[in-house]
Parts: structure tokens; C-alpha cells; sequence
């Protein structure tokens, strides 16, 4: 079966929200949009205190080509442009506070009608770029970046992907089973602006009733491939590497081999912003784990407080001790439930006390479990022991950059080393150090 060297296997977790079909959460009084919700440069906010907005309208506008903007997730007032907790950086961040009128108006034009089959790639990428797409795997890039590749670097093969490989998310599974038509139709948008033919898409052996509805769907231009269950098998480049056997080089990019991959979700929220000119306002969202009362598939508005959320689903387990933003192996844990919804929120995971383990770290033993786990074929035990030194410079000999942070190495390691936040720390370190540079320049 379809795979790549090196990764895990750890429980899976998805009984919780696997059969459970997706509901429409209800407006709630209050949102925070945040203005930074994407890979790259940041966005400036278009509204101030007072304003009235509706419902799809633009609250930001990129500064860059590598850059997003964000909508009105509802019709009502805006309360002003404040400092909200970012749930990926854990700091502060502009958001954009809308107190909803309740009539979720939307904006004059939207939606609309039309086939987009009938534009040119220019004017829907453009579409694309208006409506905020980014890739809703988590990764947050710029779908309208992804879409416009150099010249010298042509894209020859496109992957949907549907694999979900992080425990207990649920997202993409079902909106496989229940919406597998806007998922096709936003595929053969990508395949009409890149001049593709073919394209695949990828879902793991965990989800055959996925594979056969998406097989039922799916035009013959449109081949759907199982892949072995193991994890990270939805990273784009162990996802190339296991449908089309290319391997992206250290640094470089999918373009560099001809390739492009889109989340499920990301191909659905193309299709509602070219056919119908609905921007990313609200995506579907697994709230899952024994600490949750009600796990349930909900589509949510980006802005939502996390707090509301868990309303939505019974509230919290006497017990709950952790809440986190994504899955186990690559999520981030939050302090505070007053953050919001995001673009990128796959899931939202609550971990009750007895499953949230504590273990202080100790030194490397020097076992080599982590080096047969890493999926890029790095060296996690000698990463994780720079990180300690904040060793930057020397890590980026090797490949420091290159690292997906899948956590795959801190989940067999026996010393229950932090390698990943090590190494998070010592990006952070290049990234400023080059920042500094660039300025000085």
C-alpha cells in the first residue's frame, strides 16, 4: 500500500466524531476575527470602531502577494479593532470585534450565481485571493500562492487531500461522506487553472465508506488512491512521495517537483468563493476527546470564541485538563478560552487529566528511535541537543528548516525529550536572526 519511510503509528481516536454527521453551529453575540490568519505577510485592518459591517465584507486587505485578508464572519457592529490572544502564536494579535446584530445580513453581491468553468485561470485565482483562501489543513498558506507557480516551475500533478492522518480529527471525513460534490467541483477548478488533466486524491485505509463516495463522485479525470494508515501521511511531502514516489528537496518547496496539494476542505471553501463569491468565513471543525461532554463535527464562523464552542458541545468534563487547537501529535495548547476560531482550526481537542501526561524530560540516551521515526529523514537527537544550547546556527547544517514538526520524534522517544519545542525555539532564533538582517540591509 501507498506509504513513506519512517513515521508511526499511534491510536487513532476517531470513533468520537467518525459517525457523527456535521451540524451548523448557531450565531453567538460576539466575535473575534483575527487579522493574521495565514502564512506570510500580515494584513491591514479596513474597519474601525463604530462601523457597520455585514456579513462576507472585507475586514482586512493583504500588504503582500503572500498575504490573505479576512471577512465578516456576520452582519453587526464593529466594537474596535483590539489585542486578542492568537491561538497559534499564544500572543497578542489584532483582531477585528464584531458584535453580531443577529440578522447575519450579507454583504450587496454576495452570493451569487455563476459558472466559473466559463473564466480564465487569472480571474479565479484572483476570486480566490479576494475570498481569503488559505490551506485549511493547518498550514494556513495562500491558496491563490500555491496556484501561481514561477514559470520555470510547472505544475504537473495535483493531490486532494483527504488523508487526516492526526488522531481524533474527523473533519475532512465527513465532509467527504456529506459533501463530496464541492470538494470535486473546487478539484476540477484547480485542475481548469493549472491545465491539468488528471488529479488524485488521497485518503487513508481508515476511511474506505470516504473512498467510495468520493469514488462515486469523482469524474474519471479524478482517481482516488488508498493509502497505508500511518502518521504524518497527510504532510505534503510524504504525501507526494507516497502517490507520485518524487521527493521535495531539503528546502525547497512541492512546486520543485510539479506538484501542488489541497486539503479537502481548502478545495470546497475554492469552489464557494468562484461559483458562488463566498469568502472563508466559516469552515467544518472537529470538537472531540473525553474531555468534551458532546464531541461533534461542527461548521463554524471564524471569529468564535473557543469558549461558545464548548458551550455548543455540553461544556467541559469535570476533569478536562488540557484544550488544544488541532490534534495531539501537532497541536497547540491554549491558556485562555477566549480565542478564537480560525481559518486553519481543524479541531478543537479536550484531554481529560489522566491522559495528559506530565513526564519531566531527562537526557538523551542515544537510542535512534526518533532518527528511524523522522519522516524527513533528519537527525531529531542531534536537533534535539542544540535546542537545548540554542544552537541555531549549527542545527541549520542540519536541515533545521526542514523539519515539519510532526512530533513523531518526542512520541517514541523514551526520555520524553520536548524535541519539537526545541527545535520550534531555534526557528524562531533563525527567523529573528535573519529578520535583524534583512533590516540592517
Amino acid at each position: 500500500m501507498l506509504s513513506f519511510r519512517g513515521g508511526i503509528h499511534p491510536p487513532g481516536m476517531k470513533h468520537l466524531v467518525r459517525d457523527r454527521a456535521i451540524v451548523d453551529m448557531p450565531l453567538v453575540p460576539l466575535y473575534r476575527v483575527l487579522v493574521q490568519q495565514h502564512i506570510g505577510a500580515p494584513a491591514k485592518p479596513l474597519v474601525k470602531a463604530g462601523d457597520t459591517v455585514k456579513r462576507g465584507q472585507m475586514l482586512s486587505e493583504p500588504l503582500g502577494f503572500v498575504s490573505a485578508s479576512v471577512h465578516a464572519p456576520t452582519s453587526g457592529k464593529v466594537r474596535g479593532v483590539e489585542n486578542c490572544i492568537n491561538p497559534v502564536t499564544g500572543l497578542g494579535s489584532p483582531c477585528v470585534v464584531i458584535e453580531a446584530d443577529g440578522e447575519d445580513a450579507w454583504a450587496e453581491g454576495i452570493p451569487f450565481d455563476v459558472d466559473p468553468f466559463s473564466m480564465d485561470g487569472s480571474e479565479l485565482i484572483s476570486r480566490i485571493r479576494s475570498s481569503g483562501i488559505v490551506g485549511m489543513g493547518g498550514a494556513t498558506f495562500p491558496s491563490h500562492v500555491k496556484l501561481s507557480p514561477p514559470r520555470d516551475k510547472p505544475i504537473d500533478a495535483f493531490i486532494v487531500n483527504g488523508v487526516e492522518c492526526e488522531p481524533y480529527l474527523g473533519a475532512d471525513h465527513r465532509l467527504m461522506l456529506e459533501e463530496p460534490q464541492r470538494i470535486v467541483l473546487g478539484a476540477r477548478l484547480v485542475m481548469h487553472i493549472l491545465g491539468l488533466s488528471v488529479a488524485v486524491v488521497a485518503i487513508e485505509a481508515n476511511k474506505l465508506d470516504a473512498v467510495e463516495v468520493m469514488r462515486k463522485n469523482a469524474p474519471g479525470s479524478i482517481r482516488v488512491e488508498v493509502l497505508d494508515v500511518k502518521y504524518p501521511q497527510g504532510a505534503e511531502k510524504q504525501l507526494i512521495k507516497a502517490i507520485l514516489d518524487r521527493e521535495v528537496p531539503p528546502g525547497g518547496l512541492p512546486m520543485d517537483v510539479g506538484a501542488l496539494v489541497h486539503n479537502a476542505g481548502t478545495c470546497a471553501a475554492i469552489w464557494d468563493a468562484c461559483s458562488r463569491g463566498i469568502p472563508l468565513i466559516e469552515r467544518v471543525t472537529s470538537v472531540t476527546g473525553s474531555g468534551i461532554r458532546e464531541p461533534k463535527n461542527i461548521r463554524v464562523r471564524v471569529g468564535t470564541p473557543l469558549r461558545d464552542v464548548i458551550d455548543f458541545c455540553g461544556g467541559l468534563q469535570e476533569d478536562a485538563s488540557k484544550v488544544i487547537f488541532g490534534g495531539p501529535m501537532m497541536g497547540i495548547a491554549q491558556y485562555s478560552m477566549d480565542v478564537p476560531v480560525t481559518k486553519g482550526t481543524s479541531g478543537i481537542l479536550v484531554l481529560r487529566s489522566r491522559e495528559v501526561d506530565r513526564s519531566s524530560y531527562t537526557s538523551c540516551i542515544s537510542c535512534g528511535r526518533c532518527v528511524d521515526a523522522c519522516p524527513m529523514g533528519l537527525l531529531p537527537n542531534v536537533l534535539s541537543r542544540l535546542g537545548e544550547r540554542s544552537m541555531w546556527e549549527d542545527a541549520l547544517e542540519y536541515n533545521l528548516m526542514d523539519c515539519i514538526e510532526c512530533g513523531s520524534c518526542a512520541y517514541v522517544c523514551p526520555a520524553y525529550r520536548p524535541i519539537v519545542h526545541f527545535i520550534k525555539h531555534m526557528k524562531a532564533l533563525a527567523r529573528e536572526a535573519s529578520a535583524k538582517k534583512r533590516q540592517a540591509v
